[in-house]
């Protein structure tokens, strides 16, 4: 190791003096870990029938079953990443876990609406500090560009098939069992993954706070994160105009803006802003926002356009969305891997953003008796081909230029924009859909017709914003082979490419 890097700290090893076999290992240990966070953002959305019959939960006050875990996920994601950076990412992401684990046994006995609430807000914690840090530990243990490209096409695949195949979980749990088992799972699967975690990760020393930790900095896009997402999640209740919405909203972009003045002017920043100056860092993080915001908006609305117009129950929803989920794991294990190695992330993205934006699209014009093979088939295989060569390429772009010092907040950063455009989406197309559906009810239309014109609507505002990051990645991202090589006296790479390039 250079000396350069050691001054700057070292990401985590594997033992067995780093054999081939431990690390892989090691990299399906945090798959699972991630995996296990990913399903417990959506398998949740299936059992919420069964949630508000058993408890009494109200329709808008069940939404915080879902909200409670969001905002603080959302919040806390870029903070997590750079706690790793400064102490320990394996130290991080054990405490994540424990925190996350406990929480899932405390919402599985709940009997109360608020200790439910509760349990999912510290399940948002424990999320936040388990998958920020994920990314980072990775590719410090994979730098070579092949091994890179196939580990995250591995962690691709659990990130982005892991919310279809939480649909389908959660139908069979709560079907077979009931609606406390979607948490209990989690506790075997916890357990197993920190004592796998502790026997396969050594210790890693973090960079140190050096002058000082940026406690306001820390506190002000926590902050910010946390309003901006609450208020996104409230739209649903309160509306885009109303006063609610334009308050918090302001109150979210003014702590922002403070953040970022804080940040250009502290000696040891929480995030060192010139990792916004790559075109592909900062590209990929906007793409990933736009085509998450379309893509979450369809799992969510086309689940409820599968029970509430077609009469699907919960394990035939899980169960029409499988495709997704086999196809991208058939892409994101090795195919996905090999053309970005061969051609370039930027030109294995822009295929897979056009066949998302296409499936969003097709999705659009499904009428009220839709036939699944002809109807709602080719949409799911559109998406999971989409997103099978989409989720790897952006993962590779959003890291590229990431230093062993900034890997975690790098990591953190893709888990934020992930998280923040999934809410962002949820929140405008759910909100979009219900006033389309009123509006149709309105003027005489049947209950199923007027579902049936909002789910369309917000299908098309969705493929509204995967244009916008194809629009992104032409205009923005670079070709690999156009960025400069790094020269001998900048900090070492995780993956080869120049740190934080300005941008041409």
């Amino acid at each position: 190791m250079s000396e350069n890097t050691a001054a700057i700290g070292t990401g985590p090893t594997v033992d067995a003096g780093g054999s081939e076999r431990s690390r892989w290992i090691a990299l399906y240990v945090l798959c699972v870990g991630m995996l296990m966070i990913i399903l417990d953002s959506t398998i949740v959305n299936v059992a919420l029938p069964s949630i508000q019959d058993d408890l009494g939960f109200s329709q808008s006050s069940l939404a915080w079953v879902v909200n409670a875990y969001l905002i603080p996920f959302g919040g806390l994601l870029l903070l997590a990443g750079r706690l790793g950076d400064l102490i320990s990412r394996r130290g991080v992401f054990l405490v994540g876990l424990a925190v996350f684990t406990g929480s899932s046994l405390l919402a599985g006995v709940a009997q109360s609406q608020e200790m439910l609430i509760a349990a999912r807000f510290a399940q948002g914690i424990g999320g936040a500090l388990t998958s920020a840090v994920i990314l980072g530990m990775i590719v410090t243990m994979f730098p070579e560009p092949r091994e890179q490209a196939k580990a995250i096409g591995i962690y691709s695949f659990v990130a982005a098939a892991g919310a279809s195949m939480g649909l389908l979980a959660g139908g069979v749990l709560t079907e077979a069992i009931n609606w406390h088992w979607i948490f209990f799972v989690n506790l075997p699967i916890g357990l197993a993954t920190a004592i796998l975690a502790l026997r396969l990760i050594d210790r890693d020393r973090g960079i140190g706070f050096g002058k000082g930790a940026d406690v306001l900095g820390a506190a002000l896009v926590t902050g910010s994160l946390m309003l901006l997402v609450y208020t996104i999640v409230e739209t649903v209740n309160y509306g885009w105009g109303s006063a609610h919405t334009l308050g918090f909203g302001a109150g979210a972009i003014a702590l922002g803006a403070a953040f970022l003045v804080r940040e250009a002017r502290t000696a040891n920043p929480l995030i060192p802003l010139r990792i916004f100056r790559s075109r592909n860092v900062s590209g990929a993080n906007l793409i990933q926002m736009l085509m998450v915001a379309g893509l979450f908006g369809m799992f969510f609305l086309g689940s409820l356009y599968l029970e509430r117009v077609l009469g699907y129950g919960a394990l035939e929803i899980g169960l029409a969305f499988l495709p997704v989920a086999v196809l991208i794991g058939v892409l994101s294990l090795g195919f996905s891997a090999r053309l970005n190695a061969r051609f370039g992330a930027r030109a294995t993205l822009i295929p897979g953003l056009i066949l998302v934006a296409l499936g969003l699209l097709w999705i659009a014009r499904a009428p009220v008796d839709a036939a699944y093979v002809t109807d709602l088939l080719p949409t799911m295989v559109l998406f999971g081909v989409g997103a099978g060569l989409s989720f790897p390429s952006l993962a590779t772009l959003a890291m590229s230029g990431a230093t062993r010092s900034d890997s975690g907040l790098a990591s953190g950063l893709v888990n934020t924009s992930l998280q923040v455009g999934g809410a962002l989406g949820l929140a405008a197309l759910a909100t979009l859909a219900t006033t389309r559906t009123d509006t149709l009810l309105a003027t005489g239309d049947s209950p199923a017709t007027s579902l049936t014109g909002g789910y369309q609507l917000a299908f098309l505002i969705g493929a509204g914003l995967v244009l916008a990051a194809i629009a992104v990645a032409v205009a923005v991202l670079r070709p690999e082979a156009a960025v400069a090589e790094p020269e001998d006296d900048r900090p070492e790479l995780v993956t080869g490419e120049t740190p934080y390039p300005e941008a041409a």
